[in-house]
């Protein structure tokens, strides 16, 4: 049975900044990071949090699907089903204004040492391994060994998609599982149609191994994204000095200063006065 590696667990439900301690990784890259993903999540509206409440996962994950707004959680996610504790996962809730979860994003962390993906896949999928159908044909499979994050739950409420969520919360749930375990790799599923759609891209997802199937599962071919750790920590800075920052700003928040004080000199009324303020919350 894979092994759980030893961690420090959060007291549950706490903000991010609250929850993160830093005990691997490079904290130079992942103390920032972790910052300012919950500063663009704030300008959108939303309070990201880190939980291990896996019953309040499956309750929300319940009333949405019900209407067809989520499809129903994995088996490996399901803590009526499969032994998921604080020590083993966690998961991360956006929530809004009014205390909504409106998104998420899961992972479980598996101390694969002796052992490979390629063996556990029935555990990635279903919780536990009972001989259930499953075809790996994926090269990648054999390779990803040690301590893996396996990604799951992956979801944004469709009244607040398009505000680059997807961007945001795949990495800051593997810069938190970087500060908390010593992974050597991130590894996830995407559908073969959201793939050919181009969203691993989104998920800062370059490795891409063909596929896994469950003939009993509803599902259908699962492509395995996997990322070495260290290109892990390369995706994070290169987001943290790109596309992050601007996240949540209008144009002119994100401009440099030169620029905002041009247009400001440059906005005139009609009788060459111009009245404004600039305010920073």
């Amino acid at each position: 049975m894979p092994l759980v590696y030893p961690n420090i667990v959060p007291e549950n439900n706490l903000r991010l900044p609250d929850a993160v301690t830093i005990k691997h990784g490079p904290a130079r890259l992942l103390a920032p990071y972790l910052l300012e993903s919950d500063k663009a999540a704030r300008r959108l509206g939303i309070a990201l949090r880190v939980r291990h409440d896996f019953d309040e996962l499956l309750y929300t994950n319940q009333h949405y699907s019900l209407n067809g707004a989520w499809y129903p959680l994995l088996d490996s996610f399901n803590p009526e089903i499969t032994e998921i504790t604080p020590e083993n996962g966690f998961w991360i809730s956006g929530e809004n204004d009014v205390g909504e979860i409106v998104a998420t994003w899961a992972a479980r962390v598996f101390d694969w040492q002796g052992t490979t993906f390629a063996d556990q896949a029935r555990t990635v999928w279903y919780g536990r391994d009972l001989g259930q159908a499953c075809i790996v044909t994926a090269p990648a499979a054999k390779l990803i060994t040690g301590v893996v994050a396996c990604a799951g739950a992956s979801w944004v409420r469709r009244d607040f998609r398009g505000k680059h969520l997807s961007h945001i919360l795949p990495r800051t749930g593997k810069a938190y599982a970087c500060s908390r375990w010593p992974l050597d790799w991130a590894v996830g599923y995407i559908g073969r149609s959201n793939v050919d759609k181009g969203l691993a891209k989104n998920y800062g997802q370059k490795n891409l191994s063909y596929s896994v199937y469950y003939p009993d599962s509803p599902h259908e071919e699962q492509v395995l994204s996997y990322t070495p750790v260290a290109e892990v920590y390369a995706d994070l800075a290169n987001f943290l000095a790109g596309e992050l920052p601007a996240i949540g700003r209008t144009e002119l928040e994100s401009a440099p200063l030169e620029m905002v004080l041009e247009h400001m000199v440059t906005k005139t009324s009609s009788e060459g006065v111009f009245h404004g303020s600039i305010s920073r919350s």
